[in-house]
């Protein structure tokens, strides 16, 4: 680990994060909150909202695909999405979900604010509830073009995390 330059936890929590709030809106997989979890390491996203049904840590499953990434991303626990997605617009967050929608924009079209930004995912199978949609600032898609257009939650949190990443890493180089 010392050859790859990894963080220590400590490290991690002391680091400067992306302005980036990942939203997971009831999530039913612990594997895809681990999933999420590792992700949102990998790109120092300041934090987790785990919304409704979502599973939380510790459970053993989330920690099988998380690897550690649970004791160095922060997370918060809400009961509902909406209250989430609320205070989140109230502490200066523009909220975007992940969502097929009429208007939605395409991510390689999209644009990383210069402000602070909340990703909403949705459930694996409804999507982002109708009620978040209404309340977010936009709608994020991402292009597909096989027959299935719909992508794992973790694939797709991985794909946008990198892509609202990419200016960080253009400015490292």
């Amino acid at each position: 680990m010392d050859e790859l330059g990894r963080k220590t936890i400590e490290e991690f929590k002391q680091a400067g994060k992306n302005s980036i709030i990942v939203v997971l809106d009831n999530i039913r997989s612990m594997h895809n909150v681990g999933s999420v979890f590792r992700t949102a390491d990998a790109f120092l996203t300041e934090a987790i909202c785990l919304c409704g049904y979502t599973p939380q840590p510790p459970h053993r499953d989330i920690h099988k695909t998380a690897l550690g990434a649970t004791e160095t991303v922060d997370w918060l626990y809400y009961a509902n999405t909406m209250d989430a997605i609320t205070e989140l617009k109230q502490r200066g967050y523009r909220i975007f979900a992940v969502e097929q929608v009429e208007g939605s924009i395409s991510l390689e079209q999209f644009n990383m604010p210069g402000e602070k930004i909340a990703i909403v995912f949705g459930n694996e199978v409804e999507g982002v509830n109708s009620d978040v949609l209404k309340l977010a600032d936009g709608c994020i898609e991402i292009p597909q073009f096989g027959m299935k257009h719909s992508l794992n939650i973790s694939v797709a949190a991985g794909i946008v995390l990198w892509k609202l990443t990419e200016p960080v890493l253009k400015q490292l180089k």
